[in-house]
């Protein structure tokens, strides 16, 4: 006798709603997570820190908190462009009231024909104030490297005590290969170099890091980006880590950049220019 062929259920796919509600739940529990890792600077920010509204900013402003706390033996400084508007330079001094603002990165050029609209006032009046200066470009993976080696040299004159110039990478070709992008960066840094006499310093993302530069670029310095919640701890190869995008500070009305040098105030003297 032919036996009837066996039917299997097929399985439900969940539903629209439980899938909304493991979303949420994953958010919930990591919202409690978060916030039971940054209790003891919550407890700062809850009572006194009134002006921020919502408890995702409270939570951001606590990691920062407890990272400068944790690095206080370190020496900290912020990164500008015109995105910050007009910053009132006179008032620039402390992050969270208590950790010192040493150095400040200013953008001074963007792709092969841009120059940042407040660059030469944020250059002028970080110097007034004494701040170790230090000037990026960001670079366009698109455009010809020679022509925004030249853009960056026409723009920033750098002077003893100042950091080496700086290259900001982020982005991927869309035009060219890899390959191409990363000749195109070494033209670049070795224009630079020849004409500061002095190595660039690479900024990037810390994925951008591990997956395209470390290998390749290893003689030079990086300056690595990685705002992750739970990162923590600043990595031995890191020279400077930005760790958040969302500092506050008096003076400049804009959330700006803060970052963490791998050493001593004595240490970074001897990363700065000296002809």
């Amino acid at each position: 006798m032919q036996k009837r062929p066996v039917l299997l259920k097929r399985k439900k796919k969940p539903t629209l709603l439980w899938r909304k509600l493991l979303f949420f739940l994953v958010l919930f529990f990591g919202f409690l997570l978060a916030t039971y890792h940054y209790r003891e600077a919550l407890l700062y920010y809850f009572s006194f820190k009134t002006h921020l509204k919502s408890k995702e900013d409270k939570i951001a402003q606590a990691r920062i908190y407890q990272i400068l706390d944790k690095y206080s033996n370190k020496v900290v400084g912020i990164d500008v462009s015109h995105y910050q508007g007009k910053i009132n330079w006179s008032k620039v001094n402390l992050l969270e009231n208590k950790f010192p603002i040493t150095f400040v990165f200013i953008r001074a050029s963007i792709g092969n024909d841009k120059v940042d609209e407040r660059f030469k006032e944020n250059w002028k009046e970080a110097k007034k104030r004494q701040f170790i200066c230090g000037a990026y470009h960001y670079y366009r993976p698109n455009e010809n490297s020679i022509t925004q080696a030249k853009l960056f040299i026409k723009t920033v004159q750098l002077q003893n005590g100042d950091f080496p110039p700086v290259l900001d990478i982020e982005k991927l070709p869309k035009e060219q290969s890899v390959d191409s992008l990363k000749i195109g960066l070494k033209r670049w840094l070795e224009l630079v170099d020849a004409h500061y006499k002095i190595k660039p310093i690479i900024y990037t993302s810390e994925r951008y890091y591990n997956d395209f530069l470390k290998e390749e670029f290893s003689e030079y310095t990086f300056w690595v980006a990685n705002y992750n919640f739970f990162v923590e701890n600043l990595k031995d190869d890191w020279l400077f880590w930005q760790f958040t995008e969302k500092g506050q500070i008096t003076g400049i009305d804009a959330n700006v950049d803060v970052n963490i040098y791998n050493g001593s105030l004595k240490m970074l003297d001897y990363l700065r220019i000296s002809q």
